[in-house]
């Protein structure tokens, strides 16, 4: 069967290698991953996915879905890239606090539409993440440390499953592979929309506040004080920042869910630290949510490496605190804790966090620096030592690594299974798949 047939099967667009356009629509989020797949089919609708699934399943072709790119890891030169952007539609039902989304609606969507009624998902710090993709891989959101990983609030999955059949997955029709697709990835079906949970949302305060790099030993002794203390309801994010051209800045990034004057209060300390640069906290609307950090909305190079921290010890505070950051361009420590390490009687794959905090280190991923990044990402791992615990969520693999990072061997033998079982040919592919 050939690629022509599968363009008289869909309605949306098929591209493939060397036709107009082809490049951009294989492209990832993240530009340094390498992606020379097969073909490329922009999916105009559900019936759409099935048909692809269907014809890769007669094909012996595997399938990646990508809404949006995030989360790539390269790796798939023999498969179909579906694109499921165009099943972006998003529907708020506020009395029941549920979200009904498509495969292709992003965060800023969503919040947008639940804010404007009071409510909120559980969404990360980028509008333009899609639901799907972080949601099947766990999603660490800014309201996590209140109400878990945001796959634990799913309560449906709209799927294609290998054979190309349409299915909805719940609880109590099919809680196997409901657990799996909580945090296990997306290795198991092809899935098409979401129902979820949504959260009242009675204010909103935050905003990033940005000292000179002098600042840095203050700012942390700051950050580890409020974070020994904070309420579920906060989530604090540290900083050292090295922006090109630059001179070295550090930060702290906050989100309250409730009151703002409450959320103001719990902040007041940061201005002690005095000679602040930026200063953006305020009452926010959910909508806004992505503008604390603003990080980037379009694609861009990058290289970056997670690891979990076991405590905030002397050997953290050395590595962190002392040496240059360049040339990465973010040293980032994530305080957790709360929901997240709760171990609840429905959750699903991506199980509980008990360590407390996360490191995430970021660079720019362009030529010149590559090496020198990936050096330094190295070199503040090493120094750590058993100051992580090796373990990291899904939602933050890099191509460097393989889904075994992400769970305990018996969570991953129990994904291994059901994947055998539900696809046994390899039909659907997952960013970093289970049994890789």
């Amino acid at each position: 069967m050939s690629f022509d047939a599968l363009r008289d099967t869909v309605r949306g667009r098929v591209l493939l290698p060397g036709d107009e356009g082809f490049d951009g629509a294989a492209r990832p989020w993240n530009v340094t991953v390498v992606q020379p797949v097969a073909a490329v089919v922009e999916a105009a609708d559900v019936a759409d996915v099935a048909a692809v699934v269907t014809y890769a399943a007669r094909a012996g072709v595997p399938v990646v879905a990508q809404p949006t790119g995030h989360g790539a890891a390269g790796g798939i030169s023999e498969a179909i890239l579906l694109r499921t952007g165009r099943l972006d539609g998003v529907e708020i039902d506020a009395q029941r606090r549920i979200a009904k989304v498509g495969a292709g609606a992003n965060w800023g969507a969503v919040q947008a539409a639940a804010g404007a009624r009071g409510l909120t998902g559980l969404a990360g710090s980028n509008p333009v993440v899609g639901v799907s993709g972080y949601t099947l891989g766990g999603g660490l959101s800014w309201f996590g440390r209140k109400y878990g990983w945001a796959s634990n609030a799913v309560r449906a999955f709209d799927i294609i499953d290998a054979t190309g059949a349409a299915a909805r997955v719940t609880a109590e029709n099919d809680p196997e592979l409901f657990w799996a697709l909580r945090g296990g990835g997306g290795d198991f079906a092809i899935v098409t929309g979401l129902e979820f949970e949504l959260f009242p949302a009675p204010g909103l305060y935050g905003g990033r506040v940005m000292w000179p790099g002098t600042r840095t030993a203050e700012v942390f002794a700051l950050f580890e004080e409020i974070t020994a203390s904070a309420p579920a309801e906060l989530s604090v994010w540290f900083h050292r920042f090295q922006f090109p051209d630059a001179p070295p800045m550090v930060g702290l990034d906050a989100a309250y869910l409730g009151d703002p004057d409450a959320g103001r209060e719990l902040l007041a300390a940061l201005d002690a630290i005095g000679g602040a640069v930026t200063d953006t906290r305020g009452a926010l609307a959910v909508a806004d949510l992505g503008a604390i950090t603003a990080e980037p909305t379009d694609p861009s190079p990058s290289l970056s490496r997670a690891e979990l921290l076991t405590a905030l010890d002397d050997a953290v505070v050395k590595t962190v605190l002392e040496g240059p950051v360049a040339p990465l361009v973010d040293i980032q420590i994530r305080h957790l804790g709360g929901a997240l390490a709760e171990t609840g009687p429905d959750g699903g794959a991506c199980g509980p966090v008990a360590e407390p905090y996360l490191l995430y280190l970021l660079g720019l991923g362009l030529p010149h620096l590559a090496d020198a990044v990936k050096g330094r990402r190295r070199e503040i791992v090493d120094a750590l030592g058993g100051s992580i615990s090796g373990r990291k969520p899904y939602t933050f693999l890099t191509p460097e690594e393989t889904a075994a990072s992400a769970f305990d061997a018996g969570t991953l033998a129990r994904l291994g299974e059901l994947k055998r079982a539900r696809d046994p040919r390899g039909v659907i592919r997952a960013n970093y798949p289970v049994l890789g």
